[in-house]
């Protein structure tokens, strides 16, 4: 038998149930302990899921002798600071995207994992399923012909008002939320497009009574091989679209949901041969990215993305950000919780 992961969570926010509750359940893993701002939010989630005890502060998260792995899904600004502080601690971070508020910040938390020789994974958990894996095989099989163009969309109804995503000191905005996703998509088609995309142009809509704060945003991107790209954002859309599409010069493959495929896992290929529909399964993603956390901490099994993955995303989205008229977003100085 596998030793469990001994995990700490820091907040109690409402992806943990689906990111981390739910699979250190199926895989047997331990939920050791958690924090929250609100210390009676903090012992609900800790009843409501069973983790084994509730602590004070985050930092007290983070300084428990039997928390091994942190997760963090605290707000997009608390990202870095967070991150940085476990790795301090000697701890293994899995950390939700983005990654960081801005690019220095992610090389500083990738330099600091380095050299403390800790593991520190951004949970861009869709790559694990076989949705996004049977994508590149169609194009690394040559079934759709050379790579041409690939084009991510991602949308959604827009959050309340009061939401942390429309708030500029909490690093939020589409691109953060929703186009870090379209924009990794991409980047996990890069080998077989000649190397990593390149920003070309893009544009935004700034959310009313946000200022700094982007509703939308989409981007034109260029591989060195000669496709193209678009990834769009829209947080205030009428509906949920999390589609990404691969053209090459013989067909085409679009996955009906990349990111959730638990909710819709088909792919429909369009070849000279007709048009097929195939369905990869909906397993959760989530589940499937704590097995390979597992496998990777306790086997030493490769895992997919690493923290210049992270750093590479975080540029990308500033690039993104300055090619649309915006500013990165600001960086938060670590509080006491």
């Amino acid at each position: 038998m596998t030793e469990p992961l001994r995990i700490g969570v820091l907040g109690a926010a409402r992806i943990s149930e689906q990111a981390i509750v739910d699979p250190a359940h199926a895989t047997g893993d331990r939920l050791v302990a958690v924090a929250a701002r609100d210390p009676r939010r903090a012992q609900a989630f800790a009843a409501e899921h069973g983790v084994e005890r509730v602590l004070s502060s985050y930092a007290d998260v983070i300084a428990d002798a039997d928390v091994e792995i942190v997760y963090n899904p605290l707000a997009n600004s608390l990202h870095g600071p967070w991150n940085l502080a476990a790795v301090a601690a000697g701890k293994h971070v899995l950390s939700e995207k983005p990654f960081a508020s801005d690019a220095e910040e992610a090389r500083e938390v990738r330099d600091a994992a380095v050299a403390a020789g800790v593991t520190v994974l951004e949970g861009f958990h869709y790559v694990h399923h076989p949705v996004l894996q049977r994508l590149q095989a169609l194009v690394d099989s040559g079934e759709l012909g050379e790579l041409r163009r690939i084009e991510s969309r991602f949308t959604m109804p827009a959050p309340p008002a009061d939401d942390p995503r429309w708030s500029l000191d909490l690093a939020g905005g589409a691109l953060m939320d929703l186009g870090c996703y379209a924009l990794h998509c991409h980047r996990m088609f890069a080998r077989w497009a000649g190397g990593a995309p390149q920003v070309v142009s893009a544009t935004g809509e700034e959310r009313a009574g946000r200022p700094g704060v982007d509703e939308r945003i989409t981007a034109q991107l260029a591989f060195p091989g000669g496709a193209t790209g678009e990834a769009h954002c829209d947080m205030a859309a009428a509906d949920w679209c999390i589609t990404c599409r691969v053209v090459g010069d013989r067909g085409e493959a679009t996955a009906m949901n990349v990111v959730l495929p638990q909710r819709d896992d088909r792919i429909v290929v369009a070849c000279a041969g007709g048009e097929r529909t195939e369905h990869l399964g909906t397993r959760s993603t989530y589940l499937y990215q704590l097995e390979a956390v597992r496998a990777h901490l306790r086997d030493g099994a490769p895992f997919p993305l690493d923290v210049d993955d992270a750093v590479d995303t975080a540029e990308l989205i500033e690039a993104v950000y300055r090619a649309a008229g915006f500013a990165p977003r600001p960086r938060t100085t670590l509080s006491s919780r």
